[in-house]
């Protein structure tokens, strides 16, 4: 794999063009070719630390953190002092889930000044990834003072506003990162999503403009054609909205590999080897009483539900963490001494594991943020493919599984473009496909955990909100308290899809939504009602 490529009789590249070349297959995903070059530059050019730093970028993309970790190495024995290469090593070791490591780094470095407006962003979004958002956003202004004219900067500035509350703020860090760079089309969506548009205020010509002039990065026009059908959508303008929608979810789909029925064997496998046979061999787990879990599809509520908890004085919400299964992972590759295994083989191999070292080794992962109240709030959607085994390493931990009406909770999934996460979004059968399954583990879980999981329907919880939250406290055994039902008024920040509505009291204009769009949804209504999940 070192050897470089047969060529022509054209001079060696550089390590310099090397480089660049690698970041350049980074960028557009072509990791193939991006690892390919990487072995390459370092076989190569072994003493040239940004060969180690790219490669180590490359393998976080990957998800190989041990790799990352040991090729940022190399670069820091050659430049030890080079904050970039310190950056990534804490990114490196956050990835490991050495949290407290990866804190007390990244703290270090924000005392540092640096150099460039690059390494002052860099810094940001490491600690922006570790919840640090007064920090960060100290980071992004440096680089704005450095690099005043770069549209990158405020964007990122938006995006931490965002988190923290301050959408206006946000807005005109948006709106400033457009007017310094027209084709950063991110901040075309972050900008419409701020707030509800109306006829006297919004962006729609603006937007129509962009996508009849033609985008040629097909990121872009996903981009902006989500924020067009998101303002239709507040317009009223609903056959507009679902058209945009549409061509931006067709497009995103068409440049993803993705099969949904590697996830419908996946939880079937779950099914199958958590069954009653495993719940009755008395397995111990940790007796922390710590966490809160708060679990369902995305776009069902559970943000609000995680926000009036976590407005609870014994309660701290710790947001969307991937440590349990972060933990789940790391045990069982050291099972399998690190080897290659299918995904169906790990979830058998998972069923052997230690359960209580599991459960001390997720509580440890989570300091040192939490331990300074009763209760912390886990709140991961995607929690519910370990709910049996949250229970088992767990026991004592609170589960709570947010429902939603079955269309209403896949319409507003289609509707949103998330980052990575859920590449089952963008299609409506392999939305409907997906949904079966999910709705075909959490009957299983029930099942198998009588009692275990309360389960709490987000129209409930609209209609009859303090009644709702009444019962939901009893559940977590939590005293009354009012600021539950203020929870819009809590400063506490929130990175999720829901950023900008959880500043908002309880509104119940959403439910009922997808009836605009009857239509159009047909190939997922035929599949849910083929499972009879509706009828």
């Amino acid at each position: 794999m070192s050897e470089r490529p047969k060529t022509s009789s054209k001079p060696s590249p550089t390590k310099e063009e090397l480089h660049r070349s690698a970041w350049q297959k980074l960028k557009h995903e072509d990791l193939g070719s991006a690892v390919h070059i990487c072995q390459y530059l370092n076989s190569t050019f072994p003493d040239y630390p940004d060969g180690w730093h790219i490669s180590s970028h490359v393998a976080l993309k990957l998800g190989n953190a041990s790799k990352a970790k040991s090729y940022i190495e190399k670069a820091l024995s050659i430049q030890p002092s080079n904050p970039v290469w310190q950056i990534q090593m804490a990114q490196c070791l956050q990835s490991l889930g050495q949290f407290s490591s990866a804190i007390k780094m990244a703290r270090e470095l924000a005392l540092k000044v640096f150099k460039t407006a690059i390494q002052y962003s860099a810094l940001g979004r490491l600690l922006t990834q570790q919840s640090e958002y007064s920090l960060a956003l100290e980071a992004y202004q440096a680089a704005i003072k450095l690099e005043p004219t770069i549209g990158i900067h405020y964007y990122n500035k938006a995006a931490v506003q965002r988190f923290m509350g301050d959408l206006r703020g946000a807005d005109q860090s948006a709106t400033k990162a457009i007017k310094l760079n027209s084709t950063y089309y991110e901040a075309y969506l972050l900008r419409s999503e701020l707030k509800k548009q109306t006829i006297g205020s919004n962006h729609v010509a603006e937007l129509e403009s962009l996508l009849n002039k033609g985008i040629n990065s097909w990121r872009g026009k996903v981009q902006v054609c989500h924020a067009l059908a998101k303002e239709y959508e507040d317009l009223d303008e609903y056959q507009k909205s679902f058209q945009w929608l549409k061509e931006g979810a067709d497009k995103r789909r068409a440049n993803m590999q993705y099969d949904v029925s590697n996830d419908e064997q996946t939880i079937n496998r779950i099914i199958n080897t958590y069954n009653q046979g495993t719940f009755k061999k008395g397995i111990e787990g940790h007796t922390s009483k710590e966490p809160i879990f708060i679990i369902g599809l995305p776009r069902t509520g559970t943000t609000l539900v995680e926000r009036m908890l976590g407005s609870h004085p014994d309660t701290h919400s710790m947001g969307e963490l991937n440590n349990f299964s972060q933990q789940l992972m790391i045990l069982a590759h050291k099972a399998k001494k690190d080897e290659q295994m299918s995904r169906n083989d790990l979830v058998s191999l998972t069923s052997t594991l230690d359960f209580k070292k599991l459960g001390e080794s997720y509580i440890e992962s989570t300091r040192p943020f939490t331990g300074h109240t009763t209760h912390f709030i886990d709140k991961l959607p995607l929690n519910f493919l370990y709910a049996g085994l949250i229970n088992l390493a767990l026991p004592n931990a609170k589960i709570i599984h947010l429902t939603r009406h079955p269309i209403d909770t896949c319409y507003a999934i289609y509707k949103k473009l998330f980052k990575d996460a859920y590449p089952f979004s963008y299609n409506l059968e392999d939305l409907g496909k997906y949904y079966v399954a999910y709705s075909e583990l959490m009957t299983h879980w029930q099942k198998m955990l009588p009692g275990k999981i309360y389960s709490l329907a987000y129209e409930d919880l609209v209609q009859d909100t303090e009644i709702e939250t009444r019962k939901l406290l009893d559940f977590c055994k939590l005293s009354w308290n009012d600021a539950c039902l203020n929870f819009h008024q809590s400063a506490e920040a929130s990175t999720t899809a829901s950023a900008a509505q959880v500043r908002m009291p309880i509104y119940g204009s959403s439910v009922r939504k997808w009836r605009h769009y009857e239509d159009q949804l047909t190939p997922l209504i035929r599949i849910l009602q083929n499972a009879a999940i509706i009828s």
